[in-house]
């Protein structure tokens, strides 16, 4: 199979147990991303948390500064004014009961999803269905909120949302293959920067204790912190 075949051709060029300095091991996923298609380049971090206590719990939204490379899907529950300003912003989908009418028929044709305050009656009715998906609007997250174009918009430009896993392990993607490798080591530091500030009160011992980075259908490569912190 063509694909067992490149991953093993791409893991001969990585050392298991090396922990690469950021900037090597940019340029070593790069090199093994050779799929046809222009693959996503993922961060895995391994925190040392338990996210079931509640003090534990890691989560936040960062605008990586190169964006993502993905073009976001955008649906924003407001009326009136608030409603028209959204879709000025460039959001995709607008609307307030009729949205969340379409979204319990199981239309979910998007990616980011961002509320008015006074709509939350509306989308907290919603839980079940936007819950599991990630997609809740959260005040924490800054997508419930007044400010709709700068939500509509940061969402445009690439914030992403990261949050930990049941064994305490985040995933993000930062980019994609075809990015310079400047963009790339950027939005690296950027995500692992944010996740330190998120840092929970319960959080004891090393907070951070592995970080990989790979390319959607490559080889995981083990990062040496000390060169990924801004």
């Amino acid at each position: 199979m063509a694909q067992g075949k490149r991953y093993k051709t791409a893991s001969a060029t990585v050392d298991r147990e090396k922990m690469y300095p950021l900037e090597e091991a940019v340029k070593i996923v790069k090199a093994n991303a050779k799929a046809k298609f222009d693959e996503t380049i993922e961060v895995a971090m391994n925190l040392g948390i338990d996210p079931r206590h509640a003090d534990q719990a890691v989560r936040g939204m960062i605008e990586l500064p190169n964006g993502t490379g993905k073009s976001v899907r955008v649906a924003v529950f407001a009326r009136g004014a608030k409603a028209e300003e959204a879709k000025a912003a460039g959001a995709d989908i607008v609307g307030a009961e009729d949205l969340a009418e379409k979204i319990n028929a199981g239309e979910m044709n998007f990616e980011r999803c961002i509320a008015t305050p006074d709509m939350m009656g509306v989308v907290g009715r919603l839980g079940k269905v936007l819950g599991p998906r990630g997609l809740m609007p959260n005040p924490k997250l800054g997508t419930v909120t007044q400010d709709v174009p700068a939500a509509v918009k940061a969402a445009k430009a690439g914030s992403i949302e990261f949050r930990a896993e049941k064994a305490g392990i985040v995933h993000a993607g930062v980019g994609k293959a075809s990015f310079s490798e400047e963009a790339i080591t950027a939005n690296v530091k950027a995500l692992i920067a944010a996740i330190s500030r998120a840092k929970p009160s319960g959080a004891k011992g090393t907070f951070i204790k592995k970080v990989s980075l790979s390319s959607t259908m490559g080889p995981g490569i083990k990062l040496d912190l000390t060169t990924a912190i801004a």
